[in-house]
């Protein structure tokens, strides 16, 4: 038997196999990604190691063709794979096949050949089917022009067109006659999913849905190609701009200095985590640029992480100003899949430091030499997956520094309750900012009861005052209420029913600006005016508040003539919105913003000096334990956007509840205070850091006849198990959503001393099953909601 391997697949059934590598192959490394056979396919696969011995009674197969002359991938990067895939309790294939660009996991691939060499003859373009029909001679042939780089690899050309990216070119109402019901569906379906590939739209919609978009392209209703976010940071990059500017200067405060040797001081004692507590607007930035500049002294390359693209984008700018000159990479998950594969295999080639800002994707780039890796905002739930793969990016980025020997910088003005309690028993170091630099300081909170007012009224008298005087004097506010749309229900006046979604259950939301009623959950959408499903009636009244209706509401209470902008997900579904909207706030084109928690985190405006909280309460008696730590991170962070300037601010905050305990820790914006009592109610109840949780989600159709048996059968397993694992089990019982997207839907909460625990438990559960196509159960570690 000849030199052997082992190969996991990226694709089902995800196994790993054991294949023989041909005379005419070179030396193979781990990490290379290679063509394998598979029954009578082939798939794309990566290799993971030799194999010790062949497997006993299996016929061993040679590998077809390599994909790349040196692996992207390293030994430290099928590491991490390796440690989520554990963590997970998932296949290796599963996992590479997630962090990979689809462009760089699918063996749908052709290659094309320089077509005389040595006075023979052969094929221009090959497909990996007909290499097995070669002849040794002209295999060893081709691999001669393979590794002159006469051979190259090319996603076939129908898999390329269909990675194509479909955008809206503009919002709602749109130039669509009525009956156009194709061309709805599509721009409903972008409006309300963002961006999609021609392949998603047709999965999604349908067969027809390509052509459509093509046609559509040409009536500037929609545009193909790359997407908008992408042009923007090619603008970026583009000349004179940012990367041609000089560095500005600054003047470090003594807390600032104090922090930077602190962190200077871990990265020099073999890395490791270290949080940055301060407070909105204390210089945290500058920090990370320091930091930044330190590492790449190092020839060490560095990942600054962001929740949000728009806040990822304003981190990108910074670093070009700072460091002109330098390799500096942008990356999230709104860039097309071509861009994405082309950056990915750019950062495995460069030799040198670089530096990578981006989102939670960003931290799977194959970044060779890893210094340092940045959180900002790391209590930001953005940076935990929940779909496909749930994952916390602070999880990984721990274990890749851990792995490297490099630094986490973990910065915020409200750290989570876990990051904060490891700090506060030395697990970690921390440094603390306290004051803002220069002359700004923390603005004055104040609470507004509302608890008398009408359900007409969404402002008190005293709140509607306070932004009149602010836009008298030439000054800007800022308004938060985390609902976006017009109502978040429509009440029939004749039968007193909501309208409520049929495939979730739960009721659907008005929005005004496009005529329509919406589900939050699955997106099924109704045109509005619509009867009633119980009565047939049409007499309906919206009821509660949404940013649309609470934009209406500030253009009655202010002066006629008052610029307001709009900032939610409704108002920047296409990726360049946001970017005008900040922008032009940012310029003062509009003295009042109007937005969803997307306005709270990290943006900087000097004119602000007001914010209002419409609704604090919101939020506040979530079923979840985590409801008093979001809440109270939320408004410190929305009130953190006042008096950044040289002018003081102040923050209204109005509640019905003015007696929640909370209110004292958010009136000071005192994190220590409000930590100690979360953390004494935490370990009175056993919740985590004292404890360790994990959620199995459970679903099946809502005709599944087979699901109640199954729920009961995971219910025996999860009885008998659990008390040898010292594991508690709470459920299985019906979700909060306990529909959605037309499936029933119930959680198991466990709770206990170690995470090995939980996943032995989750295993013989999942062992249960049997009835896989329908019934699915999911693991979902550390959960950030029980929805």
């Amino acid at each position: 038997m000849g030199d052997l391997w082992q190969v996991t697949l990226v694709s089902p059934p995800y196994t790993v196999l054991t294949y023989e590598r041909p005379s005419h192959f070179p030396a193979m490394t781990p990490g290379l990604r290679v063509i394998v056979p598979l029954g009578r396919s082939h798939r794309m696969g990566v290799v993971v190691g030799p194999a010790r011995e062949a497997p006993s009674g299996v016929e061993i197969k040679p590998l077809i063709w390599p994909l790349e002359l040196t692996p992207i991938l390293d030994e430290d990067y099928l590491d991490v794979a390796d440690n989520l895939a554990s963590r997970q309790m998932a296949s290796v294939g599963r996992i590479l096949e997630i962090l990979l660009p689809r462009g760089l996991r699918t063996a749908a691939v052709t290659f094309r050949v320089d077509r005389h060499v040595a006075g023979r003859d052969l094929p221009g373009m090959v497909r990996p089917s007909e290499l097995s029909r070669f002849s040794p001679k002209d295999l060893s042939a081709l691999m001669e022009l393979w590794l002159a780089g006469r051979m190259r690899v090319r996603v076939n050309a129908k898999r390329e067109a269909e990675e194509r990216f479909v955008s809206l070119v503009s919002d709602p109402p749109w130039a669509v006659r009525p009956n156009a019901k194709r061309q709805l569906r599509i721009l409903e379906h972008l409006l309300d999913n963002g961006p999609q590939s021609l392949f998603a739209l047709k999965h999604s919609l349908g067969e027809w849905a390509p052509d459509t978009a093509a046609k559509m392209e040409g009536r500037g209703l929609v545009a193909l190609g790359e997407l908008t976010a992408d042009r923007l940071a090619e603008v970026d990059e583009g000349p004179g701009r940012c990367g041609e500017a000089e560095p500005p200067t600054y003047d470090l405060t003594p807390e600032q200095r104090q922090t930077l040797a602190e962190l200077s001081a871990t990265m020099d004692n073999g890395g490791g985590a270290h949080l940055v507590h301060g407070v909105t607007g204390s210089g945290k930035t500058v920090l990370y640029l320091e930091m930044i500049r330190a590492s790449l002294e190092r020839g060490r390359s560095v990942i600054l992480l962001a929740p949000e693209v728009a806040l990822a984008c304003k981190l990108y700018r910074n670093v070009l100003t700072h460091f002109p000159g330098q390799r500096t990479i942008f990356y999230h998950g709104y860039q097309s899949p071509k861009k994405r594969e082309r950056t990915f295999i750019g950062v495995a080639r460069e030799q040198g430091p670089v530096i990578v800002v981006g989102t939670r994707s960003a931290l799977f780039l194959p970044v060779r030499e890893l210094g340092m890796v940045v959180m900002d905002e790391e209590h930001d739930e953005s940076f935990k997956q929940e779909d496909r793969l749930a994952y916390h990016a602070k999880e990984v980025a721990w274990y890749r520094v851990e792995r490297s020997g490099g630094l986490l910088v973990l910065g915020s003005a409200t750290p989570d309750v876990k990051t904060f309690h490891a700090a506060r028993n030395g697990a970690i170091p921390l440094s603390t900012l306290r004051e803002r630099v220069g002359d700004a300081v923390l603005p004055e909170v104040k609470l507004v009861d509302i608890g008398s007012l009408s359900s007409g009224q969404a402002f008190a008298p005293e709140t509607v005052k306070a932004l009149r005087e602010t836009v008298k004097a030439g000054g800007q506010a800022i308004v938060m209420l985390n609902r976006r749309g017009y109502a978040p229900l429509m009440y029939c006046l004749d039968c007193g029913e909501t309208v409520r979604c049929p495939e979730c259950e739960v009721g659907m939301t008005y929005h005004k600006g496009r005529e329509r009623v919406v589900c939050h959950y699955c997106g099924l959408s109704y045109a509005y005016p619509l009867l009633c499903p119980k009565c047939g009636g049409s007499n309906y009244v919206p009821m509660g508040e949404g940013t649309e209706r609470l934009e209406e509401r500030l253009v009655e209470a202010l002066p006629e003539g008052t610029g307001i902008l709009r900032l939610d997900s409704d108002a920047t579904r296409r990726q360049e919105r946001m970017e005008e909207i900040l922008s032009a706030f940012g310029r003062g084109e509009a003295q009042v913003l109007v937005g969803t928690q997307m306005i709270s985190k990290g943006h900087h405006f000097p004119g602000v000096t007001l914010v209002i909280v419409a609704d604090g309460d919101l939020g506040l008696n979530l079923p979840d334990y985590r409801s008093a730590e979001r809440t109270f991170q939320l408004l410190v962070q929305v009130a953190g956007r006042a008096g950044r300037g040289d002018r003081p601010g102040r923050v209204l905050i109005q509640t019905r509840n003015p007696g929640h305990p909370i209110w004292n820790d958010v009136l000071s914006g005192d994190y220590p205070a409000f930590f100690e009592r979360e953390i004494g109610r935490r370990k009175l109840f056993g919740y985590p850091p004292f404890s360790r949780l994990a959620l199995i989600r459970i679903s099946y159709p809502a005709d599944c006849k087979n699901g109640p048996a199954a729920l009961s059968a995971f219910k025996r397993v999860l009885e008998q198990y659990k008390g040898g694992l010292g594991v508690t089990v709470l459920g299985p019982a019906p979700a909060p959503l306990s529909m959605l997207r037309g499936r029933r839907r119930f959680n198991c909460l466990l709770k206990g001393g170690d995470w090995g625990a939980l996943r032995t438990l989750f295993a013989h559960a999942a062992q249960a099953n049997s009835d896989p196509k329908q019934v699915r159960i999911s693991l979902d570690l550390d959960p950030l909601t029980t929805l």
